[in-house]
């Protein structure tokens, strides 16, 4: 009896201290989460004023591409108009032009390429550097240890409990943020003249 009396205490005091174990196991597990970044940036406020001032600042630099594109056809078509009736060191020259006046637009092009994509950083940046402040602060104030971005393309996330998904607690405090200021650094686009000259004949 005594035997049975002293086994099971011991079941007890061992059962105790496995409990105490998970007990400690489940304190000591990190806090984890994640978001959809896609959909914070799409719903974050300014995004779509930074957008719409973009697309209008850029509307000068399409209108330039086009005006560069049509002016080089029109060279094109007058030359092949032309060709039939020209001497062959006139048709040399003419082919020259115009292959001078392509790499020139090829180039003006690149740089304003160039030019539009710095200016799309400068107007986007804000509205990104927001919604990752506004993360890192939910991060620090709820004890997360991590919190991964379902969305990005570099991510190994192929499953995950809904549970932990804080986009939209996430998504309210940047709502409730506000927009960004705006910044006074980026300089907008101002689209240079192409130096579109008339077909020479």
């Amino acid at each position: 009896m005594r035997g049975l009396i002293r086994a099971a205490l011991l079941a007890l005091v061992v059962g105790a201290a496995s409990a105490g174990s998970l007990s400690a196991q489940a304190a000591a597990a990190p806090k984890i989460g994640f978001v959809n970044s896609q959909q914070l940036y799409a719903d974050a406020p300014g995004r779509t004023e930074a957008e719409n001032r973009l697309k209008s600042e850029l509307s000068g630099f399409q209108a330039q591409l086009q005006r560069m594109d049509d002016s080089l056809q029109a060279m094109v078509q007058q030359f092949e108009r032309d060709m039939p009736k020209l001497d062959s060191a006139t048709r040399m020259t003419r082919a020259k032009t115009i292959q001078d006046r392509q790499t020139a637009y090829q180039g003006r092009a690149r740089m304003m390429d160039s030019t539009m994509q710095v200016r799309q950083a400068e107007l986007i940046r804000p509205v990104m550097e927001n919604v990752q402040k506004i993360i890192e602060q939910v991060r620090a104030e709820e004890g997360y240890a991590m919190i991964f971005d379902v969305a990005s393309q570099s991510g190994v996330v192929v499953a995950a409990d809904k549970n932990l998904d804080i986009t939209q607690k996430v998504l309210a405090k940047v709502k409730a943020a506000g927009p960004p200021k705006p910044t006074t650094s980026g300089n907008p686009l101002t689209p240079q003249p192409a130096g579109v000259t008339p077909v020479k004949r």
